[in-house]
């Protein structure tokens, strides 16, 4: 699926389309089988001139959809294409990848599809997650997208014009429980619809605890995969001295003023890196109930270890030393590693070698 990230950098190209005046194509991942780049939920836009943003793969079957959206462009109808053994586009199987996928391509001919992507966002914004669902298809042929999203229970865009098809979504939706985009087939007024329903998060938001070298690299690291980063420390002296990346926040704080300055939510980490081991004790405890998707700590084993006799109750699910066995010595070195710990954490895996891993590639 498309994260947070990708979908501000596909509207803003959407919104730049709309403006020149340039048609356009979006083409969307509905369904998955096998070994495949992206998972259901992905999504690129096509320009006319055949630029792309948010690309899929770069391989073959990006070439492929990018030929197909220019077509769409220029009819200005929906199609599907399915790339498998059985329909004869089995481009994945030639790549190795032993994979199948659907992608729905429409073009962009109406303010709809924007409209539903900036009321997405803006849940977003606000750290909520929020339930999509896309009608593409009646019995299997494709058609001009409708879609509905909800937040917290509340409807924030609707445009399924069913209300039958509308309920089955919705019971879909509290009877699918997994973090994974998934396309169903569901009665309508029109026939069996297939709906595309996902579950998309806010960016990810890192937050280091302490101006240092490590820190910078880390907060670096984390900008480029798109998170929101922040940096805090006690000194306004060091947080203005830091040379962070574009749209990094930074905030004076103690660990008794934080709480009233960021508010921390299950879709951050925060990573304390003081380098003073008095201050380091004091940001954990006061991050005991933070709640947070990863808590972590730089240091060495024996520093590490007199931190956590020192930490009264102990914390189970914290991260220290913080980051990955990669041999890391460098504060990018360091940064990569704590990096991928994160990443790790976040899809539920030990970060093991995937050469030595039986786990598919995408959680």
């Amino acid at each position: 699926m498309s994260t947070g990230f990708e979908l501000s950098t596909l509207v803003e190209a959407m919104r730049d389309a709309a403006r020149d005046g340039l048609p356009a194509a979006l083409a969307t991942i509905t369904s998955t089988r096998g070994a495949t780049f992206r998972r259901a939920g992905a999504r690129m836009l096509v320009h006319a001139d055949g630029r792309v943003a948010c690309e899929l793969s770069g391989g073959c079957p990006q070439r492929d959809i990018v030929q197909r959206a220019l077509r769409v462009i220029a009819s200005g109808h929906p199609e599907l294409a399915r790339y498998n053994a059985a329909s004869g586009f089995d481009v994945l199987l030639e790549m190795g990848c032993g994979g199948e996928l659907d992608v729905l391509i429409e073009p962009l001919v109406d303010s709809a599809t924007e409209a539903f992507f900036d009321a997405l966002l803006r849940v977003l914004e606000s750290r909520r997650s929020a339930v999509a669902a896309t009608v593409f298809a009646f019995d299997g042929k494709a058609v001009a997208p409708r879609r509905a999203l909800w937040c917290d229970g509340e409807t924030c865009f609707d445009e399924l014009e069913d209300a039958a098809l509308r309920d089955a979504v919705v019971h879909a939706m509290a009877s699918v429980h997994t973090t994974r985009a998934v396309t169903l087939r569901l009665p309508a007024a029109d026939g069996l619809a297939d709906v595309l329903i996902e579950r998309i998060d806010p960016p990810h938001a890192l937050y280091a605890i302490g101006s240092n070298a490590t820190a910078r690299a880390l907060l670096c690291a984390g900008h480029a995969l798109g998170w929101r980063t922040t940096l805090i420390d006690a000194d306004p002296v060091r947080l203005q001295e830091a040379a962070l990346p574009h749209g990094t926040r930074t905030v004076q704080a103690t660990p008794h003023t934080f709480c009233d300055a960021i508010a921390l939510d299950r879709h951050s980490s925060a990573v304390v890196m003081t380098h003073n081991l008095a201050q380091d004790l004091a940001w954990l405890a006061a991050l005991r109930d933070a709640p947070v998707a990863y808590l972590g700590a730089i240091g060495s084993r024996e520093r590490a270890a007199r931190m956590r006799r020192e930490l009264s109750p102990p914390l189970a699910d914290l991260h220290m030393p913080a980051g990955l066995d990669i041999g890391a010595e460098t504060p990018a070195e360091i940064a990569l590693a704590i990096i991928a710990e994160i990443v790790a954490t976040l899809n539920a895996r030990h970060g093991g070698s995937l050469r030595d891993s039986s786990s598919a590639l995408h959680p």
